[in-house]
């Protein structure tokens, strides 16, 4: 068995944590204490996140997507191949070295993808720019950490608010997408979606294709949008 070997560490958002890259063979993993975050492996439900969220908004024209986290770049890469060329994605990670990763040891995990045109890296709080942005978007997808009860940063807590929720709403495009990636169900937050003023939908997917654990993405639409 080859032995996993630590190659980096970062501080988490609000300094309170630390996040640690290992790698494993062509395997990569990024630790959070005891919790594994996110393995190389491991990426059928990012995905999942960008195919069902871009689906939603097909025929927009010049769609803008808002990812929040790029994590190993799952997600990004699976929105890139669904979208096409007249679309912008702009990645909010609020942890510097996460990028640094993406760019240097990761780099064949990502397999070109930053350099895409339609990408812009911000290195930000994904809930700046969701409050910044009134009507903006016609996807906002939330992968910054285990679920709407978050453990990396507890600053996190936010977005999955009523108050988040409804400033989520407010940067939507009308038939906009708010796409969130959980480890498991909350029904609180799924009411929290509908007492905001979005249609809910709660897929089931399995982190590696028909096998792995169970995640939870929800789905959850702006009203309407006429074509």
């Amino acid at each position: 068995m080859i032995p996993w070997v630590q190659l980096d560490s970062a501080k988490t958002g609000d300094g309170a944590q630390e996040l640690r890259l290992k790698q494993r063979g062509a395997e990569f993993s990024i630790m959070l204490g005891t919790n594994e975050l996110m393995n190389s492996r491991l990426s059928g439900s990012e995905e999942a996140l960008a195919r069902l969220s871009c689906r939603k908004i097909a025929g927009h024209r010049q769609p803008r997507i808002l990812i929040g986290g790029l994590g190993m770049g799952f997600t990004l890469r699976a929105a890139l191949a669904e979208l096409g060329g007249d679309a912008s994605v702009v990645v909010a990670e609020l942890v510097p070295a996460v990028v640094a990763w993406a760019r240097g040891p990761m780099a064949e995990v990502f397999g070109g993808c930053l350099e895409d045109p339609r990408v812009t890296i911000e290195e930000t709080d994904v809930g700046a720019l969701i409050r910044t942005g009134r009507g903006s978007w016609d996807a906002i997808l939330l992968d910054v950490d285990n679920g709407p009860e978050g453990i990396v940063h507890k600053g996190n807590d936010a977005l999955y608010s009523a108050a988040g929720l409804a400033a989520a709403r407010v940067a939507l495009k009308p038939g906009g997408v708010l796409a969130v990636w959980s480890q498991g169900p909350d029904a609180g937050f799924t009411r929290r979606l509908k007492q905001a003023g979005l249609a809910v939908e709660e897929v089931n997917t399995r982190a590696n294709g028909k096998r792995g654990a169970r995640h939870v993405i929800w789905i959850a639409t702006n009203g309407s949008r006429e074509r």
